[in-house]
């Protein structure tokens, strides 16, 4: 079934159960996959990996701005977020835990023969289109840099 048959039937769900939350955070998947497939040059239907990109994208954006409303003390915004978030995560596949990313990252780094930070971005490259959706850019390119060291 296609991320945006899933969406559809969560948003009846939803409305159904009256949860404004998960109504809100799933009408903005479906805004996002519908902008997605109309957009200039588009065939009409997303892939798989379209699907994970908007998914790591908006899971993203609702994390940054919950952060900064964690800072400014804005509790009210944060709640919506997270429960935001909450929804979106639902879609992704299972987020690894940093010892598995490691784990994958030294894998990586044998195979291709890195040793030295130099080799970042071969390392980096291929680590981006292994771990997509499954671990954060920021906590993979910090153990990058922390093992080529």
């Amino acid at each position: 079934m296609s991320l945006k048959t899933q969406v559809e039937s969560g948003i009846k769900d939803a409305m159904r159960a009256k949860d404004q939350d998960t109504l809100r955070a799933l009408r903005a998947i479906k805004s996002l996959i519908l902008l997605e497939e109309t957009k200039g040059g588009a065939s009409g239907e997303l892939t798989s990996d379209d699907e994970l990109k908007l998914l790591t994208k908006a899971a993203k954006q609702r994390r940054e701005s919950a952060d900064i409303y964690k800072t400014q003390n804005r509790e009210d915004l944060l709640q919506k977020e997270e429960a935001e978030l909450a929804v979106i995560e639902q879609f992704l596949p299972k987020q690894l835990t940093e010892d598995e990313v490691k784990a994958k990252l030294q894998e990586i780094i044998t195979r291709i023969g890195a040793s030295a930070p130099s080799d970042m971005g071969k390392v980096m490259g291929v680590a981006t289109k292994e771990l997509a959706g499954q671990a954060d850019g920021k906590v993979v390119s910090a153990l990058v840099k922390g093992l080529l060291a």
